[in-house]
């Protein structure tokens, strides 16, 4: 039988990618993007979850009745909690106090147990995600911690998987990846494979207003006055994760929460493709990057789009939110009218 498999987890990889055609209609270049919505938990964090998974079976070091543990602004944990039904493990997940209450429901329904930490504190505060996710694993018996932004697995599937996909999907006339950095496990793994095709490629790591990874790859220090609180989901950080191979990429853009709103429901409007909010962050770094750079019709321009709007209804999908940050009402773009309902009394 064809298209049909043991479980979920047979779906993992193999994404499609499509071609924009208006959002990106004065960049002549032709632009692509990798719809990473199309894995069965919705996001590009399948893959590595997966493979870390795996890894550690093959190591011994998961076992009937294991616990997982990790650090996650979602995606991560949804992928995670997604093989750990199928594999038969428990799933410890401690999430930043930005996650949506809706996003908490999903991991909730998966099995995990989810721990809410404050976001806006140092990445070595004892009540960071990263250190409560860190802290739960040194208690649990019977556990690992997959700390995905220091664990090479994390390149490692990427390259495995993501970067050849990329290659062969575009018959290795890319020149550019476009991709936003959280851990920089997608952008370096993809990054990796595809320089060792043609290391001509350029590689665009696209990274938050208030996020310290932009600088830190100008400079090679880390610039605190860069820290401030920001919207956007897992992109960005205030430390420096070891799954960023910062030699791999050749230029970050930094793009700000009010124009990847725009960006994010333009891409539906125009393309039909209900990306999540790093989609229009992304799509906004291509933007900004075209009018410092020469972009000519035979480039190929492919932007990794990590998961799906489903998950942002409440978020940059949602007028009232849009109109709580002053976005709609500062649309550069005059799609107010648009994104409002009008209701019949």
């Amino acid at each position: 039988m064809s298209n049909v498999y043991d479980n979920i987890l047979g779906l993992i990889g193999h994404t499609p990618m499509v071609k924009l055609n208006t959002v990106t209609k004065d960049i002549p270049a032709t632009v692509y993007a990798k719809l990473e919505s199309y894995n069965p938990g919705h996001s590009t964090k399948d893959r590595i979850a997966l493979h870390i998974i795996e890894n550690a079976e093959k190591k011994g070091l998961l076992k009937e009745d294991s616990v997982v543990v990790e650090t996650t602004s979602g995606n991560t944990g949804f992928s995670i909690a997604m093989v750990c039904i199928i594999k038969g493990y428990k799933c410890i997940l401690a999430v930043s106090d930005k996650t949506k209450p809706e996003k908490i429901a999903y991991l909730k329904a998966l099995g995990a147990v989810v721990y809410i930490c404050p976001a806006n504190v140092p990445a070595d505060d004892p009540r960071s995600y990263y250190e409560v996710a860190k802290r739960i694993a040194q208690e649990t018996p019977n556990s690992i911690y997959i700390n995905q932004y220091f664990n090479e697995l994390n390149i490692d599937a990427h390259y495995q998987t993501t970067g050849p996909e990329i290659w062969e999907q575009t018959e290795g006339k890319i020149t550019h990846l476009f991709a936003c950095t959280g851990t920089g496990g997608t952008l370096s793994g993809s990054a990796k494979f595809l320089k060792e095709k043609n290391p001509d490629i350029k590689i665009i790591g696209v990274d938050a207003d208030g996020s310290i990874l932009k600088s830190y790859h100008e400079t090679g220090e880390i610039h605190k006055e860069d820290v401030h609180p920001y919207q956007i989901e897992g992109m960005g950080k205030n430390l420096i994760p070891s799954a960023l191979l910062f030699d791999k990429v050749d230029e970050f853009v930094r793009v700000n929460d009010e124009m990847s709103a725009y960006r994010t429901r333009e891409i539906a409007l125009k393309e039909a493709i209900m990306g999540g909010y790093t989609t229009g962050a992304v799509t906004q770094g291509l933007m900004q990057y075209a009018q410092s750079h020469e972009l000519t019709e035979n480039d190929v321009v492919v932007l990794i789009y990590p998961d799906h709007g489903s998950r942002y209804i409440t978020k940059v999908y949602s007028d009232k939110w849009m109109a709580e940050q002053g976005f709609v009402n500062n649309c550069v773009h005059n799609y107010d009218e648009v994104f409002k309902t009008e209701f019949i009394k």
